[in-house]
């Protein structure tokens, strides 16, 4: 065995500081830099905690210094030697920077080839994102994504003390579970052991932790893998993880107080940070009044406006006909950077939404003396723009843009303009500002193109209790008892309180078109165990991805899950998904059929 991994190292890369001047130390890592300087080389050594510069030199050790000159970069190394000081050499950019090592020991572990992605120039990274994710293992050595993992993995750490001092369990659920349709698209596992029948891999755990609920756990929590086959994107990943929590005799005070506990924990032991509790609320009905969706970013203004009523005998057409009129108003200190061409990009920009745009933006600028300049300020009579600024808030020098539609499209089309103008304006101050809202009654449905009524949450939540009546009467206007939790515009958690009545459940389930015998087909095992005394119960699922992606600051999931899909859904490290061979396929009773021809070509 190695003699230096016998004798063990004695501190980490990131650990020694001017009080260990003299220190004899052992220290294990990769070459990060090599830099020979004539007489001497300097190596910045590398391990998880961070570097310490390591001397080698003939006046040190002339045969380790010998063996020095064969490193190369990410060589995996270990050394021996003692603190020095280093002067008037010192690096105020690293925290090790006071000191470094002078080695009269050396130990190549393994030598390395010239690694094919850069690890060293960590802050100007410039190898594309597929060929890091080939060598996922290299990248993963690059210091700030390291710092991610870390991260992260103290976030799970704390969330794990947090939830157990609060009393919860930490309890597993099943990954391959039987498919129950209204949620994600499932990824479908086929039974060798009975064959032409499937399990699904799990989207989350909601039906296992109800049940642990009618089992009398009373408080459980699990950090577990989700899986769900959607289409991908930047903050979005097929395997994913949450933070699940569920109650016996919630209430939804009692679940915003145990997460709430569990925020500010986290970003005081994470951070540093302390976080005003309790976090501030808004209604569904007022976050998309006030901002346009249900995930708002409260860092900045620009909150909408409603002028629908003060528009009806406006004599502008547009804002007359429309069933919705609202805007934004730019202030003077913001808006001189809206040229008119500006102004014009972001007429296009609310025309071509990809969900849906608005006919158009119509805009009007405020005048010293309180007119307006606007393309159909000829329009209004003076009455009106002083009725309008007033209720938009302008003074001179503001920009007011506004949206007339339907209301969904007005609201969906002012939100994206308010992003876009914080984005383009700057207006969200340097540095970090950590601004949470609980966002809640949610509406009970949504309805379908159709008319029909499908169920906004899932359908398990319970709706508000004064609202009971209205199932029967007017189910569309039932306020769910659902909450979301939000984070600077990004939403880091959503749940609800559940549904034990089985008369209740009976009479969603046939305002969603399901006769009793396809709830009992779909959900039976559940409908079961509520007849066995269940209480009412609550809960939540934090996504622990998003929370460290916006913890570390990173631009995707994919800088803080250890071994991410592309947005094709594929590994490139391993080369997968792929084919499976025909005697694998008939031992799970599959055949594979080739894809129907595209339309214009041929089959893939």
């Amino acid at each position: 065995m190695s003699n230096l991994l016998t004798r063990g190292r004695t501190h980490s890369c990131g650990a020694l500081r001017h009080s260990d001047v003299g220190t004899e130390v052992v220290l294990f890592g990769w070459v990060h830099r090599r830099r020979d300087h004539g007489g001497r080389i300097f190596v910045d050594l590398r391990d998880r905690e961070g570097l310490t510069q390591v001397v080698f030199g003939p006046d040190i050790d002339a045969a380790t210094h010998l063996a020095g000159d064969k490193l190369r970069s990410e060589f995996c190394v270990g050394v021996v030697g003692v603190v020095i000081d280093r002067g008037d050499n010192a690096n105020p950019n690293m925290v090790t920077g006071a000191i470094e090592v002078e080695v009269h020991t050396l130990e190549i572990f393994s030598q390395a080839d010239t690694p094919p992605i850069s690890i060293a120039d960590d802050d100007r990274i410039d190898t594309g994102e597929n060929l890091r994710l080939r060598y996922r293992y290299l990248d993963l050595r690059r210091p700030s994504l390291q710092k991610n993992f870390i991260t992260r993995s103290k976030i799970a750490f704390v969330t794990r003390r947090t939830m157990t001092e609060q009393g919860f369990l930490e309890l597993e659920t099943p990954c391959m579970v039987k498919y129950t349709p209204g949620g994600a698209r499932n990824f479908l596992v086929p039974s060798r052991l009975n064959a032409g029948t499937f399990y699904a891999l799990a989207e989350s755990p909601q039906i296992f932790k109800q049940l642990f609920m009618v089992a009398g756990f009373d408080k459980y929590f699990q950090i577990t893998r989700c899986f769900r086959d959607e289409d991908l994107r930047n903050d979005r990943q097929p395997e994913f993880t949450q933070i699940d929590v569920e109650m016996s005799f919630a209430t939804p005070e009692l679940v915003f107080a145990a997460m709430e506990a569990l925020i500010g924990n986290v970003w005081r032991e994470v951070l540093g940070v302390e976080i005003a509790l309790p976090l501030p609320r808004l209604t569904w009905a007022e976050a998309m009044g006030r901002y346009g969706c249900d995930k708002p970013d409260r860092r900045f203004g620009l909150e909408l406006v409603d002028i629908t009523a003060a528009t009806r005998a406006c004599g502008f057409r547009v804002f007359e006909a429309a069933p919705c009129v609202k805007g934004i108003c730019v202030p003077p200190q913001h808006a001189g950077a809206l040229s008119r061409s500006q102004l014009d990009k972001l007429t296009e920009f609310v025309k071509k939404r990809e969900n849906g745009g608005a006919k158009g933006l119509a805009w009007a600028r405020m005048l010293d003396d309180g007119t307006w300049q606007a393309p159909f300020a000829k329009t209004l009579s003076p009455e009106i723009t002083a009725t309008l600024s007033a209720a938009m808030g302008a003074t001179p020098g503001a920009v007011m843009l506004f949206v007339a539609d339907a209301w969904r499209t007005t609201h969906q089309v002012l939100n994206a303009l308010r992003l876009e103008l914080r984005d383009q304006l700057e207006l969200v101050p340097p540095g970090t500002h950590w601004e949470f809202v609980w966002v809640t009654d949610f509406p009970m449905f949504e309805t379908r193109d159709d008319g029909t009524l499908v169920a906004a949450h899932h359908p398990f939540t319970m709706p508000r209790a004064d609202q009971l009546e209205l199932l029967q009467s007017d189910p569309g206007q039932v306020l769910a008892q659902a909450y979301d939790l939000v984070l600077n515009g990004n939403e880091i958690g959503g749940g609800s309180i559940r549904i034990h009545q089985p008369e209740v459940q009976a009479r969603i389930f046939e305002i969603l078109g399901l006769t009793p015998e396809q709830a009992q087909q779909k959900f039976g095992f559940l409908l079961e165990a509520f007849k066995y005394g269940p209480p009412p119960h609550g809960g939540i699922a934090l996504g622990l991805d998003r929370l460290a992606m916006l913890i570390t600051h990173a631009t995707s999931l994919r800088d803080v899950i250890a071994f991410p899909k592309t947005q094709k859904g594929q590994d490139l490290m391993t080369s997968c998904p792929t084919p499976a061979d025909e005697a694998q396929l008939a031992e799970l009773f599959i055949r594979s059929v080739p894809p129907p021809p595209t339309p214009g070509g041929s089959a893939t």
